[in-house]
């Protein structure tokens, strides 16, 4: 009988983790607007700098960076979250491969020691564009977060090593995500992190 509570849990599960990932497919994939033709009616006085602010400004304008950041928050609190429980394959597709490998390397050194991850995340307070660039149709977003997330890490006898079970800590982040304008894929991918 108990049986069935756990496949109907894991059913549950499975479509929550179906539901995240079509928000962020939804929200991180969606087009700026930009298809590839611009206007080449711009004044000829202009240095080649204020052209490609002034393209940059099309193509990633106002409505974009709103809906780039709704997304960039749920991709943000889902990458901390999977990262916390050691699973990486549900992230995959918004990880830059130098950063998979990074966190991955992390993950595996956890486990070597023994060690227990344990994090709550509560919500986050600010998510402000810090800067964007585009270098050869690549787009850059710089990203500074602030976040409320409880944390700890146990060791293998579940004694606290780190952190606090107990106590809401204020995390800043600063996150770059990338996008190439040209490619028909349009997800971004986390490149860079510091806090």
């Amino acid at each position: 009988m108990s049986y069935s509570f756990e496949y109907i849990d894991i059913i549950l599960l499975a479509m929550i983790a179906g539901f995240i990932f079509l928000r962020l497919r939804g929200i991180l994939g969606k087009r700026t607007g930009f298809d590839g033709k611009l206007s080449t009616d711009f004044n000829q006085d202009f240095s080649n700098e204020e052209v490609k602010k002034k393209l940059e400004n099309q193509i990633f304008d106002d409505n974009a960076q709103k809906d780039f950041l709704k997304g960039a928050k749920i991709a943000y609190e889902t990458i901390i979250t999977n990262f916390a429980s050691g699973e990486l394959k549900n992230i995959k597709s918004l990880l830059d491969k130098k950063i998979y490998d990074q966190f991955n390397d992390a993950i595996k050194e956890r486990k070597e020691k023994g060690y227990i991850s344990e994090t709550t995340f509560i919500g986050i307070n600010s998510a402000l564009i810090k800067e964007h660039q585009n270098k050869n149709n690549i787009l850059e977003v710089t990203v500074d977060f602030v976040s409320e997330i409880i944390s700890c890490s146990k060791d293998k006898d579940k004694k606290i090593i780190s952190g606090n079970p107990e106590i809401v800590k204020k995390v800043y982040d600063t996150w770059k995500f990338s996008k190439n304008i040209k490619s028909t894929n349009p997800n971004w991918l986390l490149i860079d992190t510091q806090n």
